[in-house]
């Protein structure tokens, strides 16, 4: 059965962050994510998640400095202190709040990167998510990778699914998974569904959006009815993040999810 949460950081921008828990459970949601919970205290997430009836299913590390333009820390050669107490930081969010998934964000490759520095990111990524990995796993969670299409975050270090296997399979924790974000997919390599067969032993975590504007899921190219129908006949038991911009008002935009449990 296909469950949806509901990506805070995207849907319902039309109330304050804080008011966006109580519009997920009024439209039928039952799980939330988002980008970062670092600006609130963790007690305030808490409590609403619990007064909600809410489940925390995501969240991601510390990104390094988001507003100038960094996308995580992961890969970058030089900042593993930093990187680290992300870790430690992100860990004790996720423990308050009862979540089982942390996404470590690759970073960006520097403008005209060749190969050695290319080489050096990659060392560094693989070094940082075993020490990551190996952290979550003394707390009992999962560790996320995410492949992100270079359009929408131009130099991202991870971009497809082919170099996120072997990311995993180099590092070697049974605790680290791939975030599939159906929408990042399409962009960079289309043919979803033999995508997610190929991913599918390796998922953790699935996004969705609309392809190419990144509104509703039923607005632009992706048959989403058969890709979901496909992904639940696989057997996934996790959820699927609606992480897309609405193209209107967020709840009149949910009719697409009325045949898995929300309310428009």
């Amino acid at each position: 059965m296909i469950r949806l949460a509901a990506n805070l950081s995207m849907l319902f921008p039309e109330q304050a962050f804080m008011e966006r828990f109580s519009a997920a459970a009024a439209a039928g949601f039952q799980g939330v994510e988002y980008l970062f919970p670092y600006a609130f205290e963790a007690r305030e997430l808490r409590a609403a998640l619990d007064d909600n009836a809410l489940s925390q299913v995501l969240f991601n590390l510390p990104p390094g400095d988001w507003d100038a333009g960094e996308r995580g820390l992961a890969s970058l050669p030089g900042r593993e202190a930093e990187f680290r107490d992300s870790v430690v930081e992100g860990i004790r969010y996720a423990q308050a709040l009862d979540c089982p998934r942390l996404h470590a964000m690759a970073g960006l490759l520097p403008e005209g990167a060749d190969a050695a520095t290319r080489e050096a990111h990659l060392a560094t990524y693989i070094e940082n998510l075993r020490f990551a990995a190996g952290e979550l796993e003394k707390v009992g969670k999962t560790l996320l990778i995410e492949p992100i299409n270079g359009r929408d975050m131009p130099g991202f270090f991870l971009q497809r699914q082919g170099q996120a296997r072997e990311v995993l399979e180099r590092v070697g924790a049974d605790n680290l998974k791939v975030q599939f974000d159906l929408y990042h997919c399409q962009i960079v390599e289309g043919d979803l569904i033999r995508n997610m067969e190929a991913q599918f032993p390796n998922i953790g975590h699935v996004q969705l959006a609309g392809v190419p504007e990144r509104h509703e899921p039923d607005l632009g190219e992706v048959n989403y009815p058969a890709v979901l129908a496909h992904l639940d006949a696989l057997g996934y038991q996790g959820w699927v993040g609606c992480e897309y911009r609405p193209a209107g008002d967020t709840r009149a935009g949910l009719a697409w999810g009325r045949d898995y449990g929300l309310r428009a």
